[in-house]
């Protein structure tokens, strides 16, 4: 039914009939003439008609980054063993294929992060052995779909397949983002859960505004001060699934889930005023917020649990058995079955293991770096290193081989004048694309200065990357023009945003030795370090 209304709309527009007029505000004389209302404002643009192109530049784009991501997976290995943090979650992935979905945990409580990830890698594991490649394609395999993803939601915001198709060759051309999908490490899930969830409220404010539309074209929006209900909404519930299982990878999912529930509430408050409803704060308060809380607070819990399906059903997890042993079985929380107190008491040992990694506490990790260096990606981090006859391949007897993880410059280095750029339109145009697309970037970065005694490192910005590559693609749409400028601008605009890819594109070639392992000469290795904090 909102198809059908939805597309009588885009009917009545391509047919340049004037718009439907919105139903009178209530307690106004019908004899009072009222502003018209227009559907097709509510609906926003019409998306983009090259709905075949765009998916052969999505497929086609896909299928490349599938290439670059799986290129020499196994490569490298610490003696046929897993390297840097790899050695967390890798074996415990293994040992969770053994154990019926849980891990050993012979240092317990010592397994610090949810199950989900590591199930992934225990996939891999499973389908293709334990080695490089197989503890490596399931998070191969998220950074691919990444891509994909943010291909769609750059199409969506912008308009233009272009830019869709852009934002694709960023984010390939990341070498934060390549090699953190090429680690049997967390990240890369968590960036493909996080962004799933971004696409899936987009969805979900198309749909909503879909719904008013039809609404508004039945004559409807005046029935009541605070505007219509809007039924099921599946796309929210989607969404919070999503924001589920990316906290079942890694707690710091609940960042997103925050700031993904206010900007689906403001989403909602901008529909209903744009649709004419007279009240349209309290409006989303009475209509909306009561399901947003199901969808986006509820259901994200339920999908959180789901992923400790092994835990639940095992009889030697650990802390399984808490209650009774290190829980009383009274108190205020003794209505609660046993086994949900007995995960909440194993999290809270985790929490204190979080809260306990400082940097005064454990000392100084060479690698480690504040937040305020991750925009600019200033502080990289060193997971592999070899030389001397451990290495050859490079014509000399004192070859290098490395695997440093580096945010490609010419797409790290502009942020804090595309961020400030988002920021600008968002506060001068008020561009919702720019404010949620900022949004999403802060959740992923702003936590992180509560609390600045803790060892931080710079793969917490693999999920914020996409989110980056958005915000360059917005400004770049900026920069090319509207699509009803001048021959002269939009030739210029394509010209700057085709050196800008480029450069993107050459500097990660550049890279690529370092972010590969490929074997060279120290005189190369030390041509890759730009900046002194390159260095250790």
């Amino acid at each position: 039914m909102v198809s059908r209304g939805v597309e009588g709309v885009r009917t009545r527009q391509a047919a340049g009939e004037p718009p439907i007029a919105g139903v009178r505000p209530l307690g106004t004389s019908p004899d009072v003439p009222q502003r018209p209302l227009d559907p097709t404002a509510v609906l926003g643009p019409p998306p983009p008609t090259d709905r075949l192109r765009g998916w052969i530049v999505t497929i086609s784009l896909t299928l490349v980054a599938g290439v670059v991501r799986f290129a020499g997976l196994g490569y490298p290995t610490d003696g046929g063993t897993p390297v840097f943090d790899e050695k967390h979650y890798v074996p415990q992935a293994w040992q969770m294929l053994r154990n019926g979905g849980v891990e050993d945990n012979p240092g317990y409580e010592l397994v610090v992060h949810p199950p989900l990830g590591k199930q992934l890698i225990a996939v891999g594991e499973y389908l293709f052995g334990y080695d490089g490649f197989g503890w490596r394609a399931a998070s191969a395999l998220a950074g691919v779909l990444t891509v994909l993803l943010v291909i769609r939601v750059a199409r969506r915001l912008t308009g233009s397949t272009l830019l869709g198709g852009i934002a694709g060759i960023l984010l390939i051309c990341d070498g934060l983002s390549h090699v953190q999908s090429r680690m049997g490490m967390l990240d890369s899930f968590s960036a493909f859960f996080v962004l799933a969830a971004f696409a899936a409220v987009l969805c979900d404010r198309d749909d909503v505004r879909a719904r008013m539309a039809l609404v508004l074209t039945e004559g409807r929006i005046g029935d009541t001060p605070y505007g219509p209900r809007l039924g099921v909404r599946w796309w929210r519930l989607l969404a919070g699934a999503l924001l589920g299982w990316g906290c079942a990878v890694k707690w710091s999912g609940s960042y997103w889930v925050a700031g993904f529930a206010l900007l689906v509430l403001l989403f909602d408050v901008d529909a209903r005023r744009a649709a004419g409803v007279l009240r349209p704060w309290v409006g989303t308060l009475r209509r909306d917020l009561g399901p947003a809380v199901w969808a986006l607070a509820v259901v994200p819990v339920l999908a959180y649990l789901g992923s400790w399906w092994g835990w639940f059903r095992s009889e030697t997890a650990t802390d399984r058995y808490a209650v009774g042993i290190d829980v009383g079985t009274g108190g205020p929380w003794s209505f609660m079955p046993d086994a949900l107190r007995s995960l909440w008491y194993y999290s809270g040992k985790v929490l204190e293991f979080h809260a306990g990694l400082t940097t005064e506490a454990s000392g100084v990790h060479p690698w480690e770096s504040k937040p305020w260096t991750w925009p600019m990606g200033l502080r990289p981090m060193l997971y592999y290193y070899a030389s001397g006859e451990r290495v050859t391949g490079c014509g000399r007897s004192d070859c290098i081989s490395a695997v440093m993880l580096i945010g490609t410059p010419a797409l790290w280095w502009p942020a804090v004048i595309v961020l400030g750029f988002a920021l600008w339109q968002t506060l001068t145009r008020y561009d919702w694309r720019y404010a949620a697309v900022l949004l999403a970037y802060a959740a992923g970065i702003l936590p992180w200065f509560a609390n600045m005694a803790r060892q931080m490192y710079y793969f917490y910005m693999a999920p914020v990357a996409p989110f980056l590559v958005l915000a360059t693609v917005l400004a770049m749409g900026a920069v090319l023009g509207p699509a009803g400028a001048g021959r002269e601008r939009r030739q210029t605009g394509l010209l700057v945003v085709g050196l800008w890819t480029g450069l993107v594109v050459a500097n990660f070639a550049w890279l690529w030795p370092i972010l590969m392992g490929v074997p060279i000469t120290p005189q190369m290795w030390d041509t890759q370090l730009w900046l002194p904090s390159w260095r250790q």
